[in-house]
This record gives C-alpha cells, structure tokens and sequence, in this order.
C-alpha cells in the first residue's frame, strides 16, 4: 500500500477549499436575488426648484439649476451592500436625439452612516446640463434619482 503524495494531499485540500468557496458563493447570490426587487428607495420628492442660468456659448446651450430632494433609501440597504452610488438624472427630448440623459448631482452613501434619508432643499447642480446643440431651450426637463 502507497502513500499519498504531499502534491496529491495539497490538490485535495486546495480544491476541497475552492468547491466550499463556491458554495459560500452561491449561498450569498441566492440571498440577495429579488432584494432590488422588493426593496426600492421612497422618494418623497425630486423637482425642479429654479433655474439660474441658461446661456448660449459656442453653439451649445448651457442651463445650471437647483432642485429639491426627499429619498429614504435604506430600504436598498442589505447585509452585502456596503455603500450606495446615487445620483440625479436630467432626462429631455430633442428633434436631433429622442433621449438625452445627463447626470446633474451625486452623493456616494455608506452603510455605516446611520442617517440614510436625502433631505435637501434648493440643492444646486454639481455638473450642468449641457446640451451638445442649441435645443435646450424650451424643453422639458425630467429629474430621476438613480442608484447603483
């Protein structure tokens, strides 16, 4: 009767901790499939406050605003969600492009910071909406909050 070599014994115990790796794995995957689902932020509110410059410069329209935001997002917190990227999205319709979307405002939210809610008024932009033609003007503007 032989012995196992040492390379044999290590291919057993590397391999035995891949496979229990694995399963750890797949057991994390498995608890959070349908989170997202079940558990979105509240917004409160997300509006347009005031716009304080619209200017033309170089053959682009350049707006620079101020919103108000009310969001509970806690409910997108869980056990594997260490931190949450969450930003404001201004949404219009041009004749040149149906959908132009541009991030106008962040904020980077951790799980170890008690305080989860948004709550800020007249909150000025922190990148400006900048339309890459002269169609801004005159056209509607959509807020979304989004979150990664």
């Amino acid at each position: 009767m032989t012995m196992h070599t040492v390379w044999v014994r290590l291919n057993a115990v590397v391999f035995f901790g891949l496979t229990v790796l694995l399963g750890l794995s797949c057991m994390a995957a498995i608890s959070k499939i349908g989170h997202s689902l079940y558990h979105q932020p509240i917004v409160h509110k997300l509006e347009l406050k005031t716009l304080r410059s619209l200017k033309s410069h170089g053959g682009v329209d350049r707006a620079l605003l101020s919103f108000d935001i009310h969001a509970d997002m806690t409910p997108a917190f869980h056990w594997n969600i260490k931190q949450l990227f969450v930003y404001v999205v201004a949404s219009y319709e041009t004749e040149a492009k149906k959908v132009n979307q541009i991030v106008v405002w962040d904020k980077i939210l951790e799980a170890v910071n008690p305080d989860k809610v948004i709550d800020m008024e007249n909150v000025f932009v922190k990148y400006a909406l900048v339309d890459q033609g002269d169609e801004l003007r005159g056209k509607d503007i959509t807020l979304q909050l989004m979150w990664d």
